[in-house]
């Protein structure tokens, strides 16, 4: 049986004096994460580094009020939502299963600062409110754009969580992003004086 990962020392840098909010959620993930179907068999020896902290080292990028669209199992939401509490979070997700376990994290860790929508990003009715819109391992640039740039208002921001092939993705969505008035798309690398793997994000404007 595989066991969780050892906590890393960059994590009390990420999350500062919120860190035992973070290991309570992570421990939360590792004991029930792969039975609820959150996330897989194998994640646990890399559950910190490639998923907790991957996601939370890109919280300083945030501010206002943020979605996260496809927020599964609170990632990068909830972990987002531990390393910032100044930011109002709203995760959107339109599983039943994933919501259940979103509101319950945030019940337990007593995360003020989260609203938990059931729905698609792309049927949410608040289209066109939010600062920013953030997602993670959702879908590949050019489909991910039709649900996540209609929620930001006019000069918001996009910042999607990607892997080593963004800068590809962006090429790949030309037809996308000028369907959609976004502009100055491009890749940004965060962490890598914290974690061994940083985290990419494209990053770009939202024009009405």
């Amino acid at each position: 049986m595989t066991s969780l990962e050892a906590e890393p020392s960059s994590a009390s840098r990420i999350f500062g004096v919120r860190i035992d909010l973070a290991r309570r959620f992570t421990r939360n993930l590792a004991d029930h994460g792969e039975e609820r179907g959150l996330i897989g068999p194998l994640e646990l020896p890399r559950l910190w580094t490639r998923h907790v902290l991957n996601s939370a080292v890109v919280a300083p990028l945030f501010s206002g009020r943020v979605g996260d669209v496809g927020s599964g199992a609170g990632l990068p939401g909830i972990a987002l939502a531990i390393a910032r509490p100044d930011v109002e979070w709203v995760l959107i997700e339109p599983m039943e299963r994933r919501t259940a376990w979103l509101a319950e994290q945030v019940d337990e860790l007593g995360l003020s600062n989260v609203e938990i929508v059931r729905s698609r990003g792309e049927e949410w009715s608040g289209a066109g409110t939010l600062d920013m819109v953030t997602a993670r391992a959702v879908s590949a640039l050019r489909t991910l754009l039709p649900w996540t740039a209609p929620l930001v208002r006019d000069g918001g921001e996009l910042i999607l969580l990607k892997g080593a092939n963004a800068q590809n993705e962006i090429g790949a969505a030309t037809k996308q992003l000028r369907a959609h008035r976004v502009t100055d798309a491009r890749v940004e690398v965060v962490g890598s004086d914290l974690l061994d793997e940083p985290t990419r994000v494209v990053r770009a404007r939202v024009r009405a």
